[in-house]
């Protein structure tokens, strides 16, 4: 069993971080400690969302995307990232482009032109090992933004329905007050409640998030 490192003490303690989230509510559920942690020491580079969310309600439902906008705005600042900028590749929910496409290859261009504009020196997405193909898409896209990039850049990956693995090296986040990261995660109303109308629901165990994130290493770039 590895023991996980702190962050705090570890070679990224000072890296400028970009987050990748599949969907919004992503962001918080994933990465939402690492978020604050990041954008209270001013090395948060921004977070990018990789669909518009509107997979989450059924095909009709007037105003889903611009709604799931307002939403993760809000989450965000709510993590303490007020001035972060957010960026939206705009791709279709749960309908991910191959990795062989001219669409995904030039996604990946883009996110790789963005970790070298801002910096960036360690992105952090959602596993690979997730059971969701948007989740495993916004991986592959992050490595082939890495290989893009032509700049040095850590991958750490994020669980949101997947286990963190023991076996391989970890960073973990610095604490964050849990009812903050609830308050964050209550900013996705679409997701947690009725307001428009069917669609997908969080399940409530989801509101026990743990104060920290850990984050598995699966690729660092020397």
């Amino acid at each position: 069993m590895v023991t996980a490192e702190r962050l705090t003490q570890s070679r990224w303690a000072r890296a400028r971080w970009l987050i990748l989230a599949p969907h919004p509510d992503d962001e918080t559920l994933g990465a939402g400690a690492l978020i604050a942690h990041a954008a209270a020491i001013e090395r948060l580079g921004g977070v990018v969302f990789l669909t518009d969310g509107t997979g989450s309600h059924p095909a009709g439902t007037p105003r889903v995307a611009m709604i799931r906008r307002r939403e993760a705005g809000q989450a965000i600042r709510r993590l303490g990232g007020g001035g972060v900028r957010l960026y939206w590749l705009g791709w279709r929910d749960a309908h991910p482009h191959d990795a062989r496409s001219v669409a995904f290859v030039r996604t990946a261009r883009i996110l790789g032109a963005l970790l070298r504009s801002c910096r960036i020196d360690a992105i952090a997405v959602s596993d690979r090992t997730e059971a969701h193909c948007d989740h495993v898409a916004a991986f592959e896209l992050a490595e082939g933004a890495m290989r893009a990039a032509r700049r040095r850049v850590t991958l750490f990956a994020y669980h949101v329905w997947s286990a963190n693995p023991a076996s391989v090296r970890r960073i973990v986040t610095p604490v964050m007050p849990p009812g903050r990261r609830r308050h964050a995660l209550r900013s996705h109303r679409s997701q947690m409640s009725p307001v428009l109308g069917n669609g997908f629901r969080l399940p409530s165990e989801k509101l026990r998030m743990p104060g920290n994130d850990t984050l598995t290493l699966r690729s660092l770039r020397r």
